[in-house]
């Protein structure tokens, strides 16, 4: 399918994960007609502030003005726009990110055995993002099948997509935010949730 002539939208990968996690997000977005590229970042061994940093350069190397995150990304997608306000990054979406802080990586951080599964990425995931006031536009869309192993470490405040709560995901300053049937994981993989993101990058909003 011919591509459109939509500025590239970068595709940033959560904790645990490398770039080629969102390769099956990305080609939902081609087939919306977008022209995604993948980004990565160690998000257990340099965290993501290094993540941050890592993708202020890339950008300043290559602008991109659209920007997609699940989970963790989205957090070191806003942190990233805090550190260098400049950038003519002019929307992002983040897909179940945890943007209030994560009970669950708070739960799994006070485990013994498990406090090392967060690496570096610890505090940001625990304690999220301040309400958002950059320039860029950013939008959530939230999963709300609660299919996941997170309720076996803390429990879930409300709906959930299994990991993060639909709670943590609304964040003061975002210009949108919707729900999609889809667990944590199951984000990457929604038809929806790639269909809502596309319209949500080139139009500001989620709804058709």
């Amino acid at each position: 399918m011919p591509l459109s002539p939509a500025p590239d939208v970068l595709l940033v990968h959560g904790i645990w994960n490398a770039r080629h996690w969102l390769a099956p997000f990305a080609l939902r977005l081609r087939r919306e007609g977008l022209a995604p590229q993948l980004f990565g970042y160690p998000s257990i061994l340099a965290g993501p502030e290094a993540g941050a940093e890592r993708l202020v350069e890339h950008l300043r190397r290559s602008p991109t003005a659209w920007l997609v995150g699940h989970s963790l990304g989205g957090l070191v997608i806003l942190e990233a726009l805090r550190r260098a306000p400049d950038l003519p990054v002019e929307r992002v979406v983040c897909l179940g990110s945890p943007l209030n802080g994560s009970r669950v990586a708070a739960a799994l951080g006070e485990r013994a055995g498990f406090s090392w599964a967060l690496g570096r990425s610890r505090d940001l995931l625990v304690r999220g993002c301040p309400p958002w006031d950059g320039r860029a536009e950013v939008g959530v869309v939230a999963g709300g099948h609660a299919r996941g192993v997170g309720g076996l470490f803390a429990p879930m405040d409300g709906p959930s997509d299994g990991t993060v709560a639909l709670s943590e995901t609304r964040l003061p300053g975002i210009a949108d935010h919707c729900v999609v049937p889809a667990s944590h994981t199951g984000l990457v993989l929604s038809a929806e949730a790639a269909r809502r993101a596309a319209r949500f990058l080139r139009h500001g909003r989620f709804a058709d």
